[in-house]
């Protein structure tokens, strides 16, 4: 599949089927973020996969999900992720650049897995200082973020809408999300 599929097709995924994601799979998840562009060449990140089926509840238990269509946006048990990489930032390693360092990494992921055939969701709203206790990650370590993963139990759509920006989901658990149409985003040589 060419990469601008990839880009054009991939949405947020936020129910998922409860089939394993192999070792190797997460792994060259990972690889793929750990070479994403970074700041000054800094490379702060460092990720932390879970799959546990214990662990991935204990950090789902700490995340916020769908807020536009809470709660039937957020995952019941038999849907939620097999697996989650949690992006973490090497406080010593830092820059003013990590927030894109941190966006290319999950943009990375999430791209290597829809080319897979498995959904991911970036969950921001998570209890770091829950989860830093949970994964033991040390002071040194700030927490950025998660990436939900699983294989697909649902479809999303993109939809031209310049109207909203809430996302919706229909009778039949498909998610709906307005995206801003392109001629309302583009500006050639000047605004």
């Amino acid at each position: 599949m060419d990469i601008r599929d990839v880009i054009k097709q991939r949405r947020t995924i936020r129910k998922f089927k409860q089939d394993p994601i192999d070792d190797d799979i997460l792994k060259d998840l990972v690889d793929c973020a750990r070479l994403a562009p970074s700041g000054s060449n800094r490379q702060p990140l460092e990720f932390i996969v879970v799959k546990d089926k214990e662990m991935c509840a204990k950090v789902f238990d700490n995340t916020g999900w769908a807020a536009y269509i809470a709660p039937r946006g957020t995952p019941k048990e038999g849907e939620r992720p097999t697996a989650y990489i949690v992006i973490l930032i090497n406080k010593a390693r830092s820059s003013k650049w990590v927030d894109n360092d941190v966006g290319a990494a999950f943009e990375n992921i999430l791209l290597a897995a829809w080319g897979l055939g498995i959904g991911g969701c970036i969950i921001g709203s998570v209890n770091k200082e829950n989860l830093r206790n949970i994964l033991n990650v040390p002071e040194e370590y700030d927490i950025a973020l998660a990436v939900a993963l699983g294989y697909k139990a649902h479809e999303s759509f993109a939809e031209d809408n310049d109207d909203t920006v809430k996302y919706s989901m229909d009778e039949q658990g498909n998610f709906h999300v307005p995206k801003r149409p392109l001629e309302k985003v583009i500006h050639f040589d000047r605004f």
